[in-house]
């Protein structure tokens, strides 16, 4: 593993990745939080806490109606054949079971007013500094005794290498539905891992969405990197009740086990992009990944 500073970058991209034999470790350059606490739902010492660690907890975004409205709608689209025949519905490998539902705000009008939600997109504005726009929404199902994990991952790189996001000048917001218990596949953060950039190893092969939607394995860190960040930063195991938010940086290092409990866990994940860092052509795959993984309108999220 190598330690790799700005002057040391061997490609013209600072954060290149999946083109060495060896992993990287790459000092960020650029701020976590872009904006400032003024006019907006974030105070300083939250904003403060989100530079620090690389996410920030809200402990009661939504209301118990609307998350009994929104759950709801899970359970509609979960089970609309429509949506389930349609690419962007994603199964377990393992299972029949709905994994993932993609570009979710355009399939529910009810979460496309969430995402353009003050609560939601106003405090994306705060943290990147700018206007915003979807790079990628979806709602993770993990139901009780069976739902797969996700391995431990900087969203960043995979958005960096396949999507052609220039910088992490990006936050992920993350709704919980239902209750998260360290035991039912919670999220898990290295607080402070934002910092660091993880160059992984392994060339993107064509279409690797396809396999990396139900289990990523190019773009995943090797073991010594991984071990390297949690000794220095350690793991946050992100419990709450339903209706609390995660808001976490592009970069953070972050992963989920499989959740064997009896109670699911399920939430709505939203990518909000500063729309002065629109993607542009991928810079490790040989090309774009459909447009409903990472998004190609850059329209701002209304205010």
């Amino acid at each position: 593993m190598t330690a790799v500073t700005g002057s040391d970058r061997r490609t013209d991209d600072r954060y290149f990745t999946r083109i060495a034999s060896t992993p990287a470790l790459i000092e960020r350059a650029e701020p976590t939080v872009w904006g400032g606490p003024e006019g907006g739902m974030f105070g300083a010492q939250e904003l403060e806490a989100h530079e620090r660690d690389g996410f920030v907890q809200v402990p009661q975004l939504l209301t118990a109606e609307e998350v009994a409205g929104y759950a709801a709608e899970l359970d509609r689209l979960a089970t609309d054949p429509a949506v389930r025949g349609d690419e962007r519905c994603i199964v377990e490998k393992s299972s029949n079971e709905v994994r993932s539902i993609f570009e979710v705000h355009r399939i529910s009008d009810a979460i496309a007013r969430l995402v353009a939600d003050d609560r939601v997109a106003g405090r994306a504005r705060q943290i990147l500094g700018s206007d915003v726009y979807v790079h990628q929404s979806r709602i993770n199902y993990k139901p009780g005794f069976g739902g797969g994990g996700f391995y431990w991952h900087s969203d960043f790189e995979t958005w960096h290498a396949e999507d052609g996001m220039p910088l992490p000048r990006a936050v992920s917001c993350s709704i919980s539905l239902t209750e998260n218990f360290a035991y039912n596949g919670c999220l898990m953060i290295m607080p402070g891992s934002h910092r660091t950039f993880v160059s992984c190893v392994g060339e993107t092969p064509e279409d690797h969405y396809r396999a990396s939607l139900k289990e990523q394995e190019i773009g995943t860190p090797d073991p010594d990197s991984l071990t390297a960040l949690a000794d220095r930063h350690g793991i946050a195991m992100l419990t709450g009740a339903a209706g609390s938010a995660t808001f976490f940086d592009s970069n953070c290092m972050h992963g989920s086990s499989d959740n064997i409990s009896p109670y699911p866990r399920s939430n709505i994940f939203v990518v909000f992009n500063s729309v002065e860092n629109t993607s542009v052509e991928p810079f490790y795959a040989p090309a774009r990944r459909p447009d409903f993984i990472g998004a190609r309108d850059f329209t701002p999220v209304p205010r």
